[in-house]
């Protein structure tokens, strides 16, 4: 612990130095130039990009399978960070690592916690009161979280702010397609509407569309996983006749294996739905690596394994 101790605080350290150096050269954006955005997560940088369009550069931290709960900031993150003109992240103790680091920039240049703009009666908590961080799964509660966003960007740069506001209510108009689609959820027979994945990461989905969601481990991938929790996890899907359940993207499958495991030598079948995405979304380059893509791919996945597997 002393070691990882001594390894941010000489990454805050080298952080300091950076941008101390650089606080003599920042200047008003001048007319044509980019604004350099940098993110921790896709889910923040792809939308990012989309409204910000050719007026900004984006360059998210956490690429596919990255395990934001866990990550540590790189020196080469220190080197992105020093280039950037604004950053967005998370915030609500995804990137717990990271959140001194962040305190510090932010003393230099703009830094927002988009998910700790939204209203505290829309976040939900664990039964610890632990808040969790995982609201993009919600597309109301993460259209507002980028709607701070941008609201930053056109704080930046106000030149740029009516182009930034068209872009977006184009996105959102995309949104609220992908949120048309996500009634097939409704068509599931009621009580085998249930989501069991190795994290908490879906309550925000489950919420929105009124799923019973199971997280062997808790909101944080750091959480301890017991046999209790595969057991009573078994229990659920034999009371409920759950035909499939699903694996994280960024997450280790054993857990998921060992309830697939663990309910056969109980004389209950259940399939293994496929693959979601949760703390991390899918290449860049493919639909997947969208935002859009990303829930478009978790609906079809979620609906096709329990509603065809009910059948």
């Amino acid at each position: 612990m002393k070691s990882v101790t001594r390894s941010i605080g000489a990454l805050i350290g080298s952080l300091l130095l950076v941008l101390s150096g650089c606080g003599a050269q920042e200047e008003e954006i001048s007319s044509g130039e980019k604004i350099n955005v940098v993110t921790t997560i896709a889910q923040i940088g792809e939308p990012i990009s989309v409204i910000g369009g050719d007026r900004v550069n984006v360059e998210s931290l956490m690429g596919p399978s990255v395990d934001p709960h866990l990550y540590n900031a790189t020196q080469g993150d220190i080197k992105t960070v020093e280039k950037s003109d604004i950053i967005f992240y998370n915030g609500l103790d995804l990137e717990a690592n990271m959140v001194e680091i962040f305190d510090k920039i932010s003393e230099s240049k703009p830094v927002l916690a988009v998910a700790e703009e939204l209203p505290q009666d829309a976040l939900l908590e664990d039964t610890e009161g632990a808040v969790d961080p995982h609201v993009w799964f919600d597309l109301n509660l993460w259209r507002q979280a980028i709607d701070s966003a941008v609201n930053e960007l056109k704080h930046y740069s106000p030149e740029d702010a009516d182009y930034f506001e068209e872009n977006k209510q184009q996105y959102f108009d995309e949104l609220e397609k992908v949120e048309m689609e996500a009634e097939k959820i409704a068509d599931i027979p009621e009580n085998q509407r249930v989501l069991v994945t190795a994290h908490d990461a879906f309550r925000y989905f489950g919420n929105m569309h009124d799923m019973e969601v199971i997280g062997l481990q808790g909101l944080s991938t750091e959480d301890e996983l017991g046999i209790s929790d595969i057991n009573e996890t078994i229990q659920v899907i034999k009371d409920h006749a759950v035909p499939a359940i699903f694996v994280e993207s960024s997450i280790n499958q054993d857990s998921i294996q060992a309830v697939i495991d663990g309910a056969q030598e109980d004389g209950v079948d259940v399939a293994l739905g496929g693959e979601l995405y949760s703390d991390a979304m899918g290449e860049s380059g493919t639909e997947e690596g969208t935002y859009i893509g990303m829930y478009r791919h978790n609906l079809d996945t979620i609906y096709d394994a329990l509603y065809e597997g009910a059948e």
